[in-house]
């Protein structure tokens, strides 16, 4: 799995507090800038999280994306509908050689691996063998299975990144999409250090969301994002 961020909004708290600053101010907008100056962006922000004036940070986007997660974590991640997808389609590429993910739990396993690689090998195998003899790619995509690779670009504001984040960073969470989640937190963090700073699994500014289902792990889950860089 590959994780890059490819874009995001320039200065992305700067303007977070400028949209923020409007709603109380009777400054012209293009008067807004020369407001701020002199302003503790940190300072200001953290009143705004406190607040939960959320809305402003929807003016803040970051465009990601992600090469080599299976299926399985796709069909995850776009049930987040607050958010932008741009997908590699099975129906238009064809697969010439097989890409696909091995969970740990199989691949720790010499004759789990062996067999699980034979049998997706060979649907990919067949697969190949269908477009060549003429069927089409939409066609034979039928047997390609939800540890396929796929590519994906996304793109979701601040706000939903944290709701995101809180959801999928969990222990609790598949463990690929955790592992995508937070290599997502790193990267928006490096460009919006603040409104991340606090970012993660619900356990990491408060309560387990989790209830009976808790990893029951708090301590340490805060200091890893803590740390997280």
């Amino acid at each position: 799995m590959k994780v890059t961020l490819l874009a995001s909004t320039p200065e992305p708290e700067k303007t977070v507090v400028l949209a923020a600053r409007l709603c109380y101010s009777d400054a012209a907008i293009m008067e807004l800038e020369e407001k701020i100056k002199g302003l503790s962006l940190e300072k200001f922000l953290g009143k705004i999280l406190r607040m939960g004036h959320l809305s402003v940070l929807e003016h803040a986007s970051f465009t990601f994306g992600v090469d080599g997660i299976s299926r399985v974590t796709s069909h995850q991640l776009v049930r987040h509908r607050l958010a932008s997808y741009s997908q590699q389609s099975q129906r238009y590429v064809k697969f010439s050689s097989p890409e696909y993910v091995v969970p740990e739990t199989i691949a720790a396993v010499e004759e789990h691996s062996r067999r699980f690689t034979d049998v997706v090998d060979g649907l990919f195998s067949l697969y190949k063998d269908l477009v060549d003899s003429g069927v089409p790619a939409e066609d034979a995509r039928f047997l390609l299975p939800n540890a396929a690779c796929t590519r994906i670009i996304l793109t979701m504001n601040a706000r939903e990144l944290l709701h995101f984040f809180r959801l999928r960073c969990c222990e609790r969470a598949q463990w690929e999409i955790r592992e995508m989640a937070t290599s997502m937190l790193i990267l928006a963090r490096q460009k919006a250090p603040f409104i991340f700073r606090d970012s993660g699994p619900a356990c990491v500014t408060g309560p387990c969301s989790e209830g009976e289902f808790t990893c029951a792990r708090p301590a340490e889950i805060r200091a890893k994002f803590k740390a997280l860089s």
